[in-house]
């Protein structure tokens, strides 16, 4: 497995210039409702060369964003936003998934794993006591909406379609539907205190460069 690398520069062209076919870029932003995906056209831009102004995304049939018309070689991404955190990973060769939640509190953790998670994934969450269940369910969520994401399905494919090992176990693909778990990375993403996340992809293991954490990005 490649390791975690810290070292992206905070300007994303000078970061778009590392991007190759060993590597996966992860940018962690500020996210505000009333800007939309302006951070991620924004983002999108300096990776291109282009400027924002001059992108536009849509949602192709599954509900995963694209740039219309495409543009990049080979460019492809993902977003994720909870609260006031939006995670973004660009990679070339390979289409990523990328999920995040902020740790909270979720009562009704328990009868969602029953009715849409695979049984043992919940009987494994049943197991645990009650004060690590919230943030088992969350790690859980996480890493099955990467992997669908990753997909290309999205979550409309079905929660149940794959397995994934739950806490404490290390965070692992177990089953997925009509795959070769084998040919699939997941990984998870420690990128703040309040956060939850996991990026997937279908591939070969590739190094992660996280970039630092920008409140804005122009």
């Amino acid at each position: 497995m490649r390791r975690m690398i810290d070292t992206l520069p905070r300007d994303p062209a000078a970061a778009a210039a590392q991007l190759d076919d060993q590597t996966v870029h992860v940018w962690h932003l500020g996210y505000r409702h009333a800007a939309g995906r302006r951070p991620l056209l924004r983002l999108l831009a300096a990776y291109l060369g282009v400027d924002a102004d001059a992108l536009r995304l849509e949602q192709d049939a599954h509900g995963r964003p694209r740039l219309d018309p495409p543009r990049g070689a080979a460019l492809d991404f993902n977003w994720s936003h909870s609260g006031g955190h939006a995670l973004v990973a660009i990679a070339r060769g390979i289409a990523p998934g990328i999920d995040v939640e902020r740790r909270r509190a979720r009562p009704r953790a328990l009868a969602l794993a029953r009715r849409f998670f695979d049984t043992a994934e919940a009987d494994a969450l049943a197991a645990l006591p009650e004060a690590e269940r919230d943030e088992a369910f969350l790690t859980l969520w996480t890493a099955k909406e990467a992997l669908l994401k990753a997909h290309g399905r999205g979550i409309g494919y079905g929660l149940q379609r794959l397995r994934v090992a739950a806490p404490p176990q290390p965070l692992q693909l177990l089953r997925f539907d009509g795959e070769d778990v084998g040919a699939w990375q997941l990984r998870p993403l420690e990128l703040a205190p309040e956060l939850i996340a996991a990026l997937a992809w279908r591939g070969a293991p590739r190094e992660l460069r996280v970039a630092p954490w920008l409140a804005d990005i122009e």
